[in-house]
Parts: structure tokens; C-alpha cells; sequence
């Protein structure tokens, strides 16, 4: 199989290069700096610059994962311009280039968030719930899954991929993590109640992989463990790990004063469910989550 990825030189985007390699698929990843795929996600991995060079090669599905780290810095109006662009202007030209090949891809993959949902409160949310609020991440999932669904009307299978907060060796969320808590300057964030969907990174490519290959598997899925937590469970579960202790919360007031309108990210949360994964049969690895920590961490 030819598999086009965009976002692949990301922490999910490499680790499926090497899975997807490993089975034997052909892969094409559109950078930004092609010249440093092949480094990044492989030497057998090409890169390219845009979707146009592929040409007339034959591709069979394309994976959309691209998008600037939408917590890295606060949401000023010129981060809020670039997030929009890494993920739906980057979207809608995947589109333009799709409906002028006369080959298409048998299914368009395509990323989204847990955010869509907007904070969810204590409200169990699964694939047939609505968008509990719509703040700035939410607006932008919701336009991301509507343009990535007009490939829809090209006779191609859309997936849209509700990831949590994938835990990871290599980089993501625990990378920011690790070090405060490695100090014993760990902690809840604001009251800590707020709820986590959390997952695996192995399990993020597991279900990437299954989806891939499902046939009548279209629409969006939520890519998160069965068993979200609180945010101080986490800390307290990732404190213990590490053996530390977690008793530094992070003020509401503080972060909003840091982070301002960014800092609903963390102060919210979702209790979101992978109804869908699991009614298609996917079957998560990890679903404990000191389990999954230990798994990541448990050399420390």
C-alpha cells in the first residue's frame, strides 16, 4: 500500500513510519523540509514538499496529521492564524488535490482532537455527542473534520481521528511533563477535577493502523483509553511513578494570568469514551493508566 502522510515527521507521524514500514507500505511524507524525512521517519521514507510531486504514482490512502502544537504558546491572534493554517488551510488544499486526480485514494484519515467537544465538564462524551462549549480549540477541530469530510463527496472514506492526550517517550505532553515532576514540583492543575482522555502511544498506532484497514470504518472515532481520569489522579499516578511527591498545584489564577485564553485547555477537559473503536472491535493495550505510565516510565 501507498500511504501519503502529512505531519509525519511528528512524534505520531514517525512512529507510524516505522509501523507502517516494518509491514512492508510504501511511504511518502509532505514536509515543509522534505530534504529531512528520510532522517526523521526513515531512509526508506521520501519527502516531499508538495502534493503535486507525487504525480501520477498511485496512492491508497493519505493520513492528515499535520498542525502546529496547539499548546505550546499562548493563543495571540498570530498563533491563532498559524494553527488554523497548519490544520485547515493544509486540509483544504489536500482537497483541491484530490479532486484533480483522476486516481483516488481509497480513504482520508484525517486528525483531529478531544477538543472538539469543547470542556465537557462532567458529561461522558462519546462519537454521538454534540459540542458541549466552543472555545477556540473546539472551533478549530469542528472546522478541521468539516473540511476534511468534503472528500466525502469524491467517493473517498473519511475517518476523522478525536485523539486525547497521547503519552509518549519521545515527546508530546509528557516531555513538558516529566521535568517539574522529576524535581517534586509536581501537581494537580487548578482543582484538578477536570477529566483527561488519555492514550497510549502505541494504542494511538494501533488504532490508526485498524482504521486504516477497516473497510466500513468512516466518521469520526475518539482515539482514548476506555478509562479517562481526573488531573490530580494523573499527577498523583505519574508522581508515584516517578517517586516523587505531588502536592505543588498550579493556581486557576496563575495559569490564566500566563496562558490566558490557552489556559482553558488545561483547566478543561473531556470525559470522552472510544465508543465507536470499541464497537468496531479495536481492542486497547493499555487501559490502566499506571499500567501505561509504568510501561513508559518504569525505568525511573
Amino acid at each position: 500500500m501507498h500511504i501519503l502522510l502529512t505531519g509525519g515527521t511528528g512524534l505520531i507521524g514517525r512512529r507510524l513510519c516505522r509501523y507502517w514500514h516494518d509491514q512492508g507500505h510504501q511511504l511518502t511524507v509532505l514536509s515543509r523540509k522534505p530534504e529531512e524525512v528520510p532522517r526523521l521517519c526513515g531512509p526508506s521514507v521520501r519527502g516531499i514538499a508538495h502534493p503535486d510531486d507525487i504525480g501520477a504514482q498511485h496512492v491508497d490512502a493519505v493520513i492528515n496529521l499535520a498542525g502546529a502544537p496547539i499548546a505550546d504558546r499562548p493563543w495571540t491572534r498570530k498563533r491563532k492564524m498559524l494553527l488554523w493554517d497548519s490544520r485547515i488551510t493544509l486540509t483544504e488544499q489536500l482537497i483541491t488535490w484530490l479532486e484533480r486526480r483522476d486516481q483516488k485514494p481509497n480513504v482520508f484519515i484525517s486528525g483531529s482532537a478531544v477538543g472538539w467537544y469543547g470542556d465537557g465538564g462532567e458529561r461522558e462524551l462519546d462519537e454521538e455527542s454534540a459540542p458541549v462549549s466552543e472555545d477556540f480549540a473546539s472551533q478549530l477541530c469542528i472546522a478541521w473534520e468539516e473540511t476534511a469530510q468534503r472528500a466525502q463527496a469524491l467517493g473517498i472514506r473519511v475517518v476523522l481521528l478525536r485523539t486525547g492526550l497521547v503519552l509518549a517517550n519521545e515527546g508530546g505532553m509528557m516531555q513538558r511533563l516529566l521535568p517539574p515532576f522529576k524535581m517534586g514540583m509536581g501537581g494537580p492543575i487548578g482543582n484538578g477535577r477536570q477529566w483527561m482522555p488519555w492514550v497510549h502511544i502505541e494504542d494511538q498506532i494501533a488504532a490508526i493502523d485498524f482504521l486504516l484497514n477497516q473497510q466500513d470504518a468512516q466518521g469520526p472515532y475518539n482515539a482514548c483509553a476506555p478509562s479517562p481520569v481526573r488531573n490530580r489522579d494523573f499527577a498523583k499516578t505519574l508522581a508515584a511513578i516517578l517517586h516523587r511527591p505531588a502536592f505543588m498545584p498550579m493556581p486557576a489564577v496563575a495559569l490564566r494570568l500566563l496562558l490566558g485564553e490557552l489556559s482553558i485547555l488545561l483547566l478543561g477537559g473531556q470525559r470522552a469514551r472510544p465508543s465507536r473503536l470499541q464497537a468496531a472491535g479495536f481492542t486497547f493495550r493499555f487501559t490502566d493508566l499506571h499500567a501505561a505510565l509504568e510501561n513508559l516510565l518504569g525505568r525511573h
